[in-house]
């Protein structure tokens, strides 16, 4: 059964979650938190797998809660769930440490199947949200030289995996283009997971864009 603690600043959200959650088999709404604050402190007690968070919030925001709940031992995964009216906010949420970003807009299905991909320890992102978030890191100055950034002890195969991971593909996609085996791909994901100390793929697409692996492509989704 995946623990889920739902974070929302509107009643009537909370509540059409939890209606859609109690008819998912595998998932059930442990708690229910109005803003950051509360989302703390009933994650350090209820011990949940997943958070659904809210970005804007009264009081302390989905921003900060994410970033005090993941910097937590053995924390919950954390999943935004917002009206993405802020691209600010999106870069902020994921660097703080969400596993995954979605648009309340889209199909509740969706957003159920969401809930069980981050609990299983994968990244996820919303396909809308990914361009904009390129957009909006593309928008930023950057301080770095135009080279690729080097990154000590990760080998020139992880480099391609990791500047393939960045442009969006799976591992399958990876193995058939670089012609290995699935478990050959993954492996190497796994194997950058633990180099670049990131949690989960949503935190690897922002590590290549980052180090200058992947360009930004202005005007997508």
């Amino acid at each position: 059964m995946i623990r889920v603690l739902l974070t929302d600043d509107q009643p009537l959200v909370r509540h059409g979650l939890r209606v859609l959650i109690a008819d998912r088999p595998g998932l059930d709404v442990v708690g229910e938190a109005a803003d950051g604050a509360e989302a703390v402190r009933l994650a350090a007690r209820l011990a949940p797998d997943v958070v659904v968070m809210d970005i804007r919030m009264p009081g302390m925001d989905g921003i900060e809660a994410t970033r005090r709940i993941t910097a937590a031992p053995a924390p919950p995964k954390v999943l935004i769930l917002t009206t993405f009216d802020d691209d600010e906010y999106v870069y902020g949420a994921l660097r703080a440490g969400a596993s995954g970003f979605l648009v309340k807009d889209m199909d509740m299905d969706q957003i159920l199947a969401a809930v069980e991909v981050v609990a299983a320890g994968d990244g996820l992102l919303a396909p809308k949200v990914t361009g904009r978030l390129i957009a909006e890191f593309a928008a930023r100055p950057r301080a770095a030289a135009p080279e690729p950034t080097p990154v000590e002890g990760v080998t020139a195969r992880e480099r391609e995996v990791l500047t393939l991971v960045g442009g969006g593909l799976s591992n399958g996609e990876i193995a058939a283009l670089l012609h290995i085996s699935p478990a050959t791909a993954k492996a190497h994901v796994s194997r950058l997971l633990t180099k670049l100390t990131a949690r989960d793929r949503v935190q690897l697409v922002i590590a290549a864009y980052e180090l200058g692996l992947v360009t930004p492509t202005r005007g997508s989704g």
